[in-house]
């Protein structure tokens, strides 16, 4: 599933070929996403230029000058991609559901084999849709404090692992991040949240911001389906420490790394390293 830092990768990517731009035309070949795309779409887009292309969580919010705001999710195996000439983009495939058309050629593609994803027009604040108005802080903001996880922890009967994975408390720290950041952090993912101390609450922080910024600067993993918005593969996989390397020594330590089942989900980590 593209985690925050893909989607983060994919804006970064998107928003310079389009920002400023108008929309010229909407295809939609298939509307069946994990909500019906409105079939309004198209005129709520044609002719309206794209402010800003933001994201909030693992949600981009294509900002127009006019009254509606378009939120892209991508699901679990969604991707944009950007072609500059449209002669060039090629005829769609089976999962290319959606083509945004703007002056020059440009194309921007949404790709979705599992059709999970979603394409939504919202009026006014979209912060306050309501897929996004629970959301917790951003981990790569200032509201993401360490005296904030600790308050957190303190008043939850869950594991740290599925603390930093719920979206009301921290968004966008997928299972991927969440076994990266423990690790780098020293805490099994299996410790109760309200036995983890300030000062470790303080590392684990430090440990997330870490990890997203690294996993941002190199594009994200290449686990699956992502792919950046250029077609080529990110790169952060290639610096994982514990996640998907159950039985393989440790980095540090040399001990084999281990894998457990926390809320349905595969958390791996290292026994001598973490505690």
């Amino acid at each position: 599933m593209p985690e925050l830092p893909e989607v983060e990768t994919t804006r970064r990517g998107i928003e310079p070929h389009i920002k400023g731009l108008r929309v010229e035309a909407v295809k939609i070949r298939n509307s069946r996403l994990r909500w019906p795309v409105p079939p309004t779409l198209p005129d709520s887009l044609i002719g309206r230029q794209i402010l800003e292309v933001e994201r909030r969580g693992k949600y981009l919010l294509f900002r127009t000058d006019g009254a509606e705001t378009m939120i892209v999710h991508l699901g679990m195996s969604g991707s944009l991609s950007i072609s500059k000439d449209t002669n060039s983009t090629g005829a769609p495939g089976p999962h290319d559901h959606l083509d945004w058309l703007f002056p020059g050629g440009i194309c921007m593609r949404l790709r979705d084999p599992r059709r999970f994803g979603a394409v939504l027009m919202t009026e006014g604040d979209p912060l306050a849709h309501p897929l996004l108005r629970h959301l917790g802080p951003e981990p790569l903001e200032s509201g993401f404090t360490s005296d904030y996880l600790h308050a957190t922890a303190r008043s939850r009967r869950v594991t740290i692992k599925q603390l930093i994975m719920d979206s009301r408390v921290v968004v966008g720290v997928g299972n991927i991040y969440a076994s990266e950041a423990l690790f780098l952090s020293g805490i099994r993912p299996g410790r109760a949240c309200h036995r983890v101390s300030r000062l470790r609450c303080h590392v684990l922080r430090d440990a997330i911001v870490h990890v997203l910024r690294e996993a941002i600067g190199q594009g994200g993993t290449t686990l699956r389906d992502f792919v950046r918005e250029d077609g080529r593969p990110g790169y952060f996989q290639q610096q994982l420490k514990v996640y998907g390397r159950s039985g393989l020594p440790c980095h540090n330590c040399g001990a084999p790394v281990r894998q457990r089942r926390i809320g349905q989900r595969s958390s791996f980590y290292c026994p001598v390293c973490q505690r």
